[in-house]
């Protein structure tokens, strides 16, 4: 099999700096669309997003956390109790086995407390490089990247972190944006993506950065 294609070059490092001013200004505090109320309940909102929306999961768990939102709630509550919560979501069994694994180990090897390390957070069952990412941003304001469909899109359509995988475009973000924007930038990305720069039909007649991307429009 021929090697996959190089990635183009990411855009010059002014163009990233004007980019992420505008972000700035429209939204200089960006924050996840998930509902959480501290370390722990966005640990176990962000494992249960996998393959669901942030608004099924948010409705999931508003009755969730209301009774557990710490790990010792949690396995109090029991498997039985966590899956008839989240049964709207899919692959919700499996989850709700992960979502009490990972209570229980907490609970035995963190002191109840939610670790500020990538490596430990991805101990956890359920909980991948993408998830500890958000944990380590949303949590702990750790420059952290978490690169999903909406960033990969982003980051290639535009050169502002092109990559032929999610790895390669965690590391584009880490080495060509800005240090200044790194803590905030895979909000503004994602945002961007979800509600902008849109899969099928990207919005670019209203798009703040449309002058510096140099992606084809495909809109009208």
């Amino acid at each position: 099999m021929a090697p996959s294609k190089k990635p183009p070059a990411a855009l010059p490092f002014a163009d990233q700096v004007a980019i992420f001013q505008r972000f700035q200004t429209a939204d200089p505090a960006p924050e996840t669309e998930l509902d959480y109320v501290n370390p722990f309940t966005l640990v176990v909102a962000v494992a249960l997003s996998a393959q669901a929306t942030d608004v099924g999961v948010n409705k999931a768990t508003r009755g969730l956390f209301a009774v557990a939102d710490t790990p010792e709630k949690m396995l109090a509550l029991g498997l039985e109790g966590v899956t008839e919560h989240i049964k709207t979501i899919g692959l919700f069994r499996q989850k709700a086995r992960n979502v009490m694994a990972l209570s229980q180990i907490l609970v035995d090897r963190y002191d109840s407390q939610v670790p500020d390390s990538r490596a430990a957070l991805m101990s956890l069952p359920g909980v991948g490089r993408k998830t500890a990412n958000v944990v380590l941003s949303c949590a702990f304001d750790h420059p952290a990247q978490a690169v999903d469909t909406h960033i990969f899109r982003v980051g290639n359509r535009t050169r502002i972190a092109p990559g032929r995988d999610v790895d390669e475009v965690e590391r584009a973000i880490e080495d060509h944006v800005p240090a200044r924007f790194q803590v905030h930038a895979h909000h503004w990305l994602i945002l961007h993506g979800r509600y902008i720069c849109q899969a099928r039909r990207p919005r670019c007649a209203i798009c703040r950065i449309a002058d510096l991307c140099p992606y084809e429009e495909k809109t009208q």
